[in-house]
C-alpha cells in the first residue's frame, strides 16, 4: 500500500479520540470535543506551481534571487506571482532523544541530547527494462553499480523498472543494492524479440495508421514484397496494415506501462521526506497525442509534491547510421526507413527532455560516460525556487498553456522551469486539496512556526522487543484565530503526526482533529497551560524521526516540527 494511503486511511480513523457528542444548545455545548471525520480546511484550487532553477555562466545554481526578479507568463500573458519560495537543503540535525521511562513530573520534560542528521537525499532509478536493448542496460547497470558506491551517508537509494520485475525500496544498504542491479534483465511486453517481415517501428506504425503517411506505406509495402516474395504492392498492402495495427497497438501499451510506473513512482517519492529526484534509464520511447495528457498530469504532480525528474539516455554516444544487420531493402524504400529511423530516435527522446524540463531535472544524452551522467543528474539543486501563480479567467477547457519565465537582469544567467500545462475542465474539492496540503508538509523536513506548538515525547517498552512510544503535542490555543458564534469561540485544528525509520520510509501515522467552541473565560483563564493531545505508537526498538503537523481551520495557520527519538 502507498504511504499517501496510508495518510489518507489515518486522517479518515483518528486514534483514541471520543465520539461526537449529541447535538446541544449553545450555552451546553461541549467546549472541546473531538470528531472521527474527514479534515476540511479552504484552500486554492486553481494555483500552478513553477518550479524554476537559475545557473550562472559556471553553472552553479543561483540562491538569491528574489520575487521581483522573477517574470512568468501564461500563453504570453504577464502573470502575477502569488507564491515564491526558496528551497534549499538543510543538512541540519534534529534533536535526539533516548526515551526513558520517567515520572509523572518527568513526563513533560526533554534532556538536552546529541541530535542526528537523518537521510533527506532519495533517489529513485528507474530503469526502463521494457524499452531497454541488452546492451544498453548492461551499460548502464555497471555506470549505477559504479555511481552508487559514492553515496553519502544522507543519501537513500531505491531501483525501479518500468515493468514492475524488479524494485528494491530506499534503503542505503550497499550489498542489496548491487543484487537488485544484478537482477536486472530485459522485460518487453509487447514487441516481438525477432524481426519481422514487414519490420515496422511504433513510429512508422503511427505515420501509416494514424498519419495516412504515403512515403512510410510505399516503403513499408516494398518490403514486404521483397520478404514474402509477393507480386505487387497491392498485395502488401492488407499484410502491411495489419502489422502496422499489431505494432501500433504494442508500443502504445507499452508506453502506457511506462508512464503508469512513472506516475506510481512519483507518488511514492511523495511520501519521503527531503530532497526527491528520480531518474529515469531509458533509451527512451515514443510519446502520442493521446498520452500527451498523461505526462502532463506526471509533470504537474511531480512538481506539486517536489520530485525532479532527471532522464539518463542509456544509448550512450550514438550516431543516426542505419543498422546493416535489419536492411532487407534498398533504394528509395531503404532511404525512407532510414529517415524514419533516425526521426524515430530523435522523438523517442523527446519525452525524456520534457519531463526533465518541465519538473526542473537535467537530461543526459550522447555521452558514453553514463557514471559521470548519473552523478550529474542524482544531485538535485543545491537550491530554487517554486513560484506560483492563479490564472485568471482560467477557462476549465483542458486547453494546453505554454510557459515562459525570465530573470531581470538576465545577464549571465541561464533559466530552467517547466514549459506548460493543461488548464483542468473542473476545479479540485477543497476538502482534498487541504489534506494534498497537509500530507506535503508531513513529507517534508521544513519546519513551520505559524502556531505556537511544542512536541515531546516518551516510550514505554512491555518486553524488550515491544514498546509504546507517545507522541505529545502541547498547543496555546489563546495565539489561534477563533469565529465568534453564539458567545462561543470557534475552531477546528488538525493535528498529524507521522513516524519514520532511519531510511525515511513511513511507518505509521495518526491524524486527529480538534473542535473547539470556548467559553470567553475558558478561553481567557483556564487554558493558560495550553491544550495537550496525545498520540501513541506499537513500535520495536530503534531511532525513528517523528514529524509533526498542526493546522487550523479559521486562520488556516499551521505548524510543523522535527523530532527524533532513540529507544534502546
Amino acid at each position: 500500500m502507498h504511504n499517501r494511503t496510508l495518510i489518507a486511511l489515518a486522517c479518515a480513523a483518528f486514534s483514541g479520540f471520543a465520539q461526537s457528542p449529541a447535538p446541544q444548545t449553545p450555552d451546553t455545548a461541549v467546549e472541546v470535543a473531538s470528531q472521527e471525520t474527514s479534515v476540511t480546511f479552504q484552500s486554492k484550487v486553481n494555483l500552478v506551481l513553477v518550479p524554476v532553477v537559475v545557473r550562472d555562466r559556471n553553472g552553479k545554481p543561483v540562491g538569491t534571487l528574489k520575487r521581483e526578479d522573477f517574470q512568468l507568463f501564461d500563453k504570453g500573458k504577464l502573470q502575477t506571482i502569488a507564491k515564491f519560495s526558496v528551497e534549499t537543503s538543510s543538512g541540519r540535525a534534529i534533536p535526539l532523544t533516548t526515551a526513558v521511562e520517567r515520572s509523572a513530573e518527568e513526563k513533560l520534560a526533554q534532556p538536552d541530547a546529541p541530535g542526528i542528521i537523518p537521510p533527506e537525499h532519495f533517489v529513485a532509478y528507474l530503469f526502463d527494462d521494457v524499452h531497454l536493448a541488452f546492451a544498453d542496460l548492461v551499460q548502464s547497470r555497471d555506470a549505477t553499480e559504479k555511481h552508487l558506491a559514492e553515496l553519502k551517508n544522507t543519501d537513500r537509494a531505491a531501483i525501479y523498472t518500468t515493468s514492475g520485475q524488479t524494485m528494491l525500496d530506499f534503503t542505503d544498504d550497499r550489498d542489496k543494492l548491487h543484487q537488485t542491479l544484478a537482477a536486472l534483465r530485459m522485460h518487453p511486453i509487447a514487441r516481438s524479440a525477432v524481426q519481422e517481415c514487414p519490420d515496422i517501428s511504433y513510429y512508422m506504425a503511427d505515420l501509416i495508421q494514424n498519419k495516412h503517411d504515403a512515403s512510410a506505406l510505399r516503403a513499408a509495402e516494398q518490403e514486404t514484397v521483397i520478404c514474402l516474395n509477393l507480386q505487387t504492392l497491392k498485395d502488401a498492402e492488407p499484410i502491411v496494415n495489419s502489422a502496422a495495427q499489431r505494432t501500433l497497438s504494442a508500443g502504445s501499451h507499452e508506453t502506457r506501462v511506462a508512464l503508469g510506473t512513472l506516475r506510481d513512482l512519483v507518488r511514492r517519492m511523495a511520501a519521503m521526506p527531503g530532497q526527491r529526484v528520480i531518474v529515469l534509464i531509458s533509451p527512451g520511447f515514443l510519446r502520442l497525442t493521446d498520452d500527451f495528457s498523461e505526462e502532463t498530469e506526471i509533470i504537474d504532480r511531480a512538481i506539486k509534491n517536489n520530485v525532479t525528474i532527471s532522464a539518463l539516455d542509456a544509448r550512450g554516444l550514438y550516431t543516426d547510421m542505419p543498422d546493416i544487420a535489419k536492411r532487407t531493402i534498398s533504394g528509395d524504400a531503404d532511404r525512407v526507413k532510414q529517415q524514419l529511423d533516425r526521426e524515430s530516435s530523435r522523438a523517442e527522446a523527446d519525452i525524456m527532455a520534457e519531463l526533465a524540463a518541465g519538473t526542473g531535472g537535467t537530461f543526459y544524452e550522447n555521452s558514453n560516460d553514463l557514471a559521470q551522467g548519473l552523478r550529474q543528474l542524482s544531485a538535485a539543486p543545491e537550491v530554487y525556487y517554486v513560484i506560483g501563480f492563479s490564472p485568471q479567467n482560467l477557462k476549465l477547457d483542458g486547453s494546453y498553456h505554454t510557459l515562459k519565465v525570465s530573470v531581470n537582469p538576465p545577464a549571465g544567467l541561464s533559466v530552467k522551469a517547466r514549459r506548460g500545462y493543461y488548464a483542468p475542465r473542473h476545479l479540485s474539492d477543497a476538502d482534498d486539496n487541504a489534506k494534498e496540503e497537509i500530507s506535503q508538509a508531513l513529507f517534508s523536513r521544513e519546519e513551520m512556526h505559524d502556531i505556537p506548538v511544542e512536541m515531546h515525547t516518551q516510550f514505554f517498552k512491555s518486553s524488550e522487543t515491544d514498546a509504546r512510544l507517545v507522541v505529545m503535542t502541547r498547543l496555546d490555543v489563546r495565539k489561534l484565530h477563533f469565529r465568534k458564534t453564539d458567545g462561543r469561540n470557534d475552531n477546528e485544528v488538525v493535528i498529524v503526526s507521522g513516524l519514520f525509520d532511519r531510511n525515511g520510509n513511513f511507518l505509521q501515522g495518526s491524524s486527529k482533529k480538534i473542535l473547539m467552541k470556548l467559553k470567553d473565560d475558558t478561553l481567557l483563564n483556564k487554558l493558560n497551560s495550553g491544550m495537550t493531545i496525545r498520540s501513541d505508537f506499537k513500535v520495536a526498538p530503534g531511532t525513528y524521526v517523528i514529524r509533526l503537523v498542526v493546522r487550523d481551520a479559521e486562520g488556516q495557520m499551521m505548524a510543523a516540527q522535527n523530532g527524533a527519538v532513540e529507544i534502546p
